[in-house]
């Protein structure tokens, strides 16, 4: 068979995943964040699959471009008079008590955004004509600035397109890529679809100078994870770099799906905990879809796995601020220098640190002894920082740790709580380097009864890559009371919309056989401003039903005497992804006793403990511990925590509870 390689790209480790006639293989090397595809590149060489294998790829580039303001130099064409759409917005404050807060500067700058005389009425008739002498105009305007991309976002264009198509045929020779909203986002809300189509123009330079390099470096087929959490061509993904927003954390989604349900779960909390930040989502079932998702300070509107990250990873660097609090990130040391542990010349104390000074990693055992660490620097690190806030190192330490762990359950009572469930009713399945050393206490706080870590935790998003479905997702606005539409209707629009997706599959050779459909219905109450996205399998009532339920759920109340209004139907068209065989251990109970490496002294919760320290790769299904105790692997480390007991499972899951 032909090599499989997922690849999960995190700010201070890249992650391989690769599926061939030997097996299951993982690999992991440092990040370059000034060229990540160096560190794919090198990673492929290390396993001698350069140019002859299948990649697919989750990156956080185009988050990065987002949060730093760094992506392509963007024209916007608007209907005269709607210029200044994308710096009114909603008219809402991000910070609403901070007085000296400052918005983060327009994607588009006012001289480079430019009106055309057109106009289309809002059932699609055109009120005011576009004329050739003005596309003329605007292409002559349009040169001048010399851009990289040309956004297109006119007035009621998801209802009839025919103007910005026309400008796109007046612009072509310019040789610049076009984006037409009517194409990335044909849905209403002129504030959402000017957003989401300026977003994907200005991502697009930087996406396609990124891929093009990496499909140079190291060739064979390239395919990228998106954030509805299946894999597109490269190509696509430089078409629309705004559905690779969020490819990384969803990709982490669904590698603890699949490992879930191996483990016989389909409920849980999942925590993913990197070197930068730690992504936090809620499986019932299956993963949850969301439109409702913010980034850089900007709705995104299309919809996504729903993931909240937070920026606490195991290099996020510990600080004070004014006021004398200790914080911890959302800065990260990332791979260079990374915490002061790693001698590469870091100098402020991280999260990373804390845990190393407190007992819980241990230098010896730390990726599994592939990499040296250095005590020594983390205690000089740590003693001039606390000196500074009069603490003893050991307080400052656990502060680190505790700063941390307050960050991480906000979010995990944001995803859970705050949508209206139970987290009791949940397992908390805990990845990442460092997910499985803060699992146990978080758990504790949330009532969780459950942790469950699995087996090579540091690399479950890059195995989320290999399992993602490729997915292609359509959309139509429809803004219809449920009185004025019936099923007919709406089977018609999916009909449509299905259409235009299997045209699309049949370019890239995947029968039609194999396609998976799932249709979703916009919905709210009239007079409503934001809506819930419900399952449609072709009834109307049902699917009303699911709303209402999803609404008291979510708000903790539902109307019966409020009309209820259709605003849009989604498509989702998915194929068959590869499946891979986990290996399954043998059962050995004493196998506990053949895995202990020793013990050593750990701090927790200001006291000192004995801690068992163990090798997870001698440990079989049937093994039982006792905490407090430490297991390590090449790619993360688990912490038991006194009164703590966990299991070994046949699929090499660690499944821990209070004792």
């Amino acid at each position: 068979m032909e090599p499989v390689v997922g690849v999960d790209t995190g700010g201070t480790f890249t992650d391989f995943v690769v599926l061939d006639a030997q097996g299951l293989r993982i690999y992991k090397v440092p990040s370059t964040p000034e060229d990540p595809s160096a560190a794919v590149e090198q990673g492929l060489q290390d396993l001698g699959l350069k140019d002859r294998a299948t990649l697919l790829h989750g990156t956080t580039v185009g988050t990065n471009a987002l949060l730093e303001r760094r992506g392509g130099r963007v024209v916007l064409l608007t209907t005269a008079g709607f210029e200044d759409v994308l710096r009114i917005g909603r008219q809402t404050r991000e910070r609403l008590y901070d007085l000296f807060y400052r918005r983060p500067p327009d994607l588009v700058p006012p001289e480079r955004r430019i009106g055309v005389r057109e106009r289309t009425g809002p059932d699609g008739t055109v009120v005011t004509p576009l004329t050739a002498d003005e596309v003329e105009r605007v292409r002559r305007l349009v040169q001048a600035h010399d851009p990289e991309a040309v956004a297109v976002v006119f007035l009621f264009s998801y209802v009839n397109p025919a103007h910005e198509q026309a400008i796109r045929a007046g612009l072509e020779d310019l040789g610049v890529p076009i984006f037409l909203s009517s194409e990335v986002f044909p849905e209403y809300r002129e504030y959402e679809r000017t957003v989401v189509t300026v977003l994907n123009a200005y991502l697009a330079p930087v996406m396609q100078g990124y891929l093009r390099r990496l499909q140079a470096r190291v060739g064979g087929h390239l395919r990228v994870m998106t954030s509805t959490g299946g894999t597109v061509p490269a190509e696509r993904a430089v078409r629309e770099p705004i559905q690779t927003l969020l490819s990384g954390p969803a990709a982490g989604v669904l590698g603890a799906r699949f490992l879930a349900r191996r483990a016989g779960f389909d409920r849980l909390i999942t925590l993913d905990m990197g070197g930068t930040s730690t992504d936090v989502s809620l499986i019932d079932g299956d993963v949850t879809v969301t439109q409702d998702v913010s980034l850089g300070g900007l709705p995104i509107g299309i919809p996504m796995i729903d993931v909240r990250s937070i920026g606490a990873g195991g290099g996020s660097i510990a600080w004070v601020d004014t006021g004398g609090a200790l914080r911890v990130g959302p800065q990260s040391a990332g791979a260079d220098p990374g915490p002061v542990c790693y001698g590469r010349g870091g100098r402020e104390v991280t999260v990373t640190d804390a845990h190393l000074w407190l007992g819980r990693i241990h230098p010896a055992f730390f990726r599994a002894g592939r990499m040296r660490l250095y005590p020594d620097l983390t205690e000089a690190a740590l003693r001039r920082m606390a000196i500074r806030l009069g603490l003893s190192s050991e307080a400052l330490a656990e502060g680190i740790v505790e700063v941390a762990n307050a960050s991480m359950e906000r979010a995990l009572r944001v995803i859970s709580v705050e949508r209206g469930y139970d987290p009791r009713d949940f397992v908390l399945f805990a990845f990442g380097g460092a997910g499985g050393l803060h699992a146990c206490t978080l758990a504790a706080r949330l009532g969780i009864q459950t942790v469950v870590s699995p087996p090579h935790a540091g690399i479950v998003s890059a195995l989320g890559t290999l399992v993602a479905e490729p997915i292609w997702t359509y959309s139509r606005s429809l803004l219809v009371r449920e009185d004025e539409v019936d099923d007919a209707v709406l089977q018609q629009v999916v009909r449509r919309l299905v259409e235009q997706g299997m045209a699309v599959l049949r370019q890239e050779s995947i029968p039609a056989e194999d396609v998976r459909v799932t249709c979703f219905l916009q919905v709210r109450y009239l007079g409503q401003s934001y809506e819930l996205l419900v399952p449609f399998g072709g009834d109307l009532r049902v699917a009303l039903a699911a709303f209402q339920e999803m609404h008291r759920r979510r708000y903790g109340f539902e109307r019966t005497d409020r009309p209820r209004e259709v605003v849009g139907v989604h498509v989702r068209l998915t194929a068959p992804a590869a499946r891979p065989e986990v290996p399954t251990l043998p059962w050995d109970p004493a196998s506990e006793q053949a895995a202990r490496l020793g013990e050593t002294l750990l701090v927790h919760e200001g006291h000192r403990h004995r801690v068992r320290l163990y090798d997870r790769s001698a440990l079989r299904a049937g093994a039982a511990l006792e905490g407090p105790a430490a297991v390590f692997d090449a790619t993360a480390t688990f912490f038991l925590p006194p009164s703590w007991t966990a299991r070994v499972d046949t699929s090499g899951h660690l499944i821990a509870s209070p004792a």
